[in-house]
């Protein structure tokens, strides 16, 4: 059977039970961006040790706002754990950024993270090392072996929601209120 392409560029993918043990359980990725090469995502609900503060130090960025003390950076995803990702609204002129659509932007450039030490960067901003990807056909394979659920982005659950609630958040808008109730078992009507 060959699955037309979707796209899935500002969804979420929700982690279903059969992913338990993988270095995905119990995420919310958000889909940065989504074509016939594959996807690049970001993990937004797994929290780092590091904070903000301190990936601040280590890149030798002096910081003047120190609202960031305690914003924690996210592990973005398995691939290239030593880069930063910044997902931020509004999507703005930064060096290096892949705008997701009009209202949100993902940038890799250490512009955005010196204006944001100096409280000059985007409004909201979510801050990440690493990030998901996946090959060309990869993610529908694994849609259609059940190992995601997919709905369409709130920019609300990604910077609003405290990172413990966007999961259930992310499943609600699915009409899902009980995360027990899901399944490993494929259904086919």
């Amino acid at each position: 059977m060959v699955m037309k392409h979707i796209n899935l560029t500002h969804h979420f993918l929700i982690a279903m039970p059969s992913l338990a043990d993988s270095v995905f359980s119990k995420t919310l990725t958000y889909i940065c961006e989504h074509n016939e090469q594959g996807a690049i995502g970001i993990v937004i609900n797994r929290p780092t040790d590091l904070t903000l503060a301190g990936l601040l130090k280590q890149l030798g960025i002096p910081q003047t706002d120190y609202m960031i003390e305690t914003t924690p950076v996210f592990f973005g995803g398995p691939v290239q754990m030593d880069c930063g990702f910044v997902l931020h609204h509004p999507v703005g002129q930064w060096q290096s950024t892949l705008a997701v659509n009009q209202e949100l932007g993902l940038t890799t450039s250490l512009d955005i993270l010196k204006a944001i030490a100096n409280a000059e960067g985007p409004e909201q901003v979510l801050i990440a090392l690493g990030y998901a990807g996946w090959a060309a056909g990869q993610i529908e394979h694994e849609i259609a072996q059940n190992a995601w659920l997919t709905v369409p982005a709130s920019s609300d659950v990604i910077f609003n929601l405290p990172l413990e609630e966007r999961l259930s958040a992310a499943m609600q808008l699915l009409g899902i209120n009980d995360a027990t109730n899901l399944s490993n078992e494929i259904g086919h009507a």
